[in-house]
Formats: C-alpha cells, structure tokens, sequence
C-alpha cells in the first residue's frame, strides 16, 4: 500500500518550493495534474507542464509519513487543499508502458513504441518512446500535423519541421517520401532528440538536416510548424521567405479560439486553404502567395 497526498489549488509560483519541500521530506514520487480541464501545448523537452491551478499528488511510503506533512504543509500553506489517499500497490511500470499502444494515421502510418511490434510489418512505422523526448503523437497537435502528413503528397518534396521537438514529424516526413526535411529548433535538447530519435528509425542523413533557425536553407516546398500562437506570430515572414512560391503552410499548437487571429495575420502573405480540429486544438494549411 502506497500514500498519497494530494494538494488542491496549487499555482505555478508555488510548485518549485512544493517540489523541493517534499522531496526533502522523503516523497517517492511527485505528480502534477490539471485541476480544470485546461487545455495546454506539448511541454518544450525538460520543461514540466504548468496549468493556471493543479493538484498536486505526492506519494509516500508510509501513512504516518503522509499524515505529518499534510499536518505541516497545511500549516505552512493555508490556501492549499490537501487529503490523504490509499493507492494500492501495483505494477506502475507495466501501467505506465500500457498508455501508450500504437496509433494509425490515413491507415498507412504508424506511431509505435520500440516494446510493441509494430500491426502492419510493411506498413510506414515511426519507432518512437515515451521519455526519450516530448512529442509521442499524444497530444492533439501533434495527431492533427501526422494525419496532415500523412494524407499529403510529399514525393519529392523538401521539407521544414519548425520546432521539430523529439522529430517525429521530421522522421514521418522522410518515411512518407520526402526528399529533403530540415529539423529546425532553438533547443539543444530537442535537437539531440531529434538525432536519437532519427537514429533509431534508421533515417539516412542524406534526407536530413537538423538545425539552429539561423541556418534554415530557403526554397522549400512544406514548412509545418507545431509550436505556440505568439510564435508563429513572429515567424510569418520567415515561413514567407523559406518557402518557394506557392509553397504550403501548416501550422498547429493553436487553440480554436486563436483561428481567426492567425488566419487574419497571416492573410497578407498567404491564402488560407484549410482548418482541421481535434478537441480544443487547431491545425490550419496556408499557400504562399
């Protein structure tokens, strides 16, 4: 039997100095989730995601140990909420690997942890795990760019993934016949990711270039770009300048309340071809002017 503690009403100011309190005070493990609901974008890799208000799951080995932090951290924090809960001890490993199980896009590509064969041995499968970097195919963002490419036609085709994270739209990209995808991000730790990652699928350098944004090559036929509204805000000249001429667009990260700011935006530079959704999350597809 396990213990855990669980923390109400914690805001992103206050979780540095919760996790390192309860780790000093002997916690086992500590967890983070969202208290409303609210939708949030693929964390950057080693960042941990923060919502507006979270609850705070801290788990200890013993119950006398649980109930003497609950009495001194509600002490020390009186706005915070906690209760103590029995957690029956199981195999967390095995739970943990079980979330994630392979998922098809356009019934011909597949995301597949490196623990499972693969359903379709002749079909295109992206070997990609959980924790070697964010950006599993989990998030909607990152589902709705995969079906987006998935369903393109890419022969032949030179390619940008903006903010490729741990590259798994670089390495479905290449799969899917592009000749030529540049793996762009400004964090070092993505692109190493993006290296393994690419590596582990055995994609040839040959097809690919992993780079700073400094060193994006012009001339290229599909820029896709899951990252964040005020991003891509900042980028619309670029994408402009980096794509040939009646190049594509598409771009995610955006909730369905941003569409109509991007769409206006970027209306001077490109046409608005499309709009897909997946529950708050939005993927728009732009041609270059």
């Amino acid at each position: 039997m396990w213990y855990q503690l669980n923390i109400e009403n914690c805001e992103p100011e206050d979780i540095t100095f919760l996790i390192e309190e309860f780790e000093q005070a002997g916690a086992l493990s500590i967890t983070l989730v969202d208290q409303n609901d609210t939708p949030i974008f693929e964390p950057r890799p080693g960042a941990i995601p923060l919502w507006p208000m979270m609850v705070m799951q801290v788990l200890f080995s013993k119950r006398k140990l649980a109930e003497d932090n609950l009495v001194v951290f509600a002490l020390r924090y009186p706005k915070l909420l906690f209760k103590i809960e029995n957690i029956v001890d199981q195999d967390w490993e095995r739970l943990s690997l079980d979330k994630f199980q392979p998922e098809c896009f356009a019934d011909k590509l597949w995301i597949c942890p490196s623990w499972i064969q693969p359903p379709v041995a002749d079909a295109i499968n992206v070997i990609l795990d959980p924790g070697l970097a964010f950006g599993t195919g989990s998030h909607p963002t990152t589902k709705l760019c995969l079906q987006w490419l998935a369903n393109a036609e890419l022969s032949d085709c030179k390619v940008v993934d903006y903010g490729c994270g741990s590259g798994i739209l670089t390495i479905a990209a290449i799969k899917l016949g592009a000749s030529v995808v540049q793996a762009i991000d400004i964090d070092a730790q993505a692109l190493h990711a993006t290296k393994a990652n690419t590596a582990l699928n055995s994609v040839s350098n040959d097809n690919l270039l992993i780079n700073i944004p400094e060193n994006l090559h012009p001339g290229n036929d599909i820029i896709i770009a899951n990252i964040i509204l005020d991003t891509l805000m900042e980028l619309r000249d670029l994408f402009k300048k980096m794509l040939t001429m009646h190049g594509q667009l598409v771009v995610s990260g955006i909730l369905i309340n941003q569409v109509d700011q991007i769409i206006e935006y970027y209306a001077a530079e490109f046409t608005h071809i499309t709009t897909q959704y997946s529950e708050d999350w939005a993927l728009l597809c732009f041609r270059r002017i």
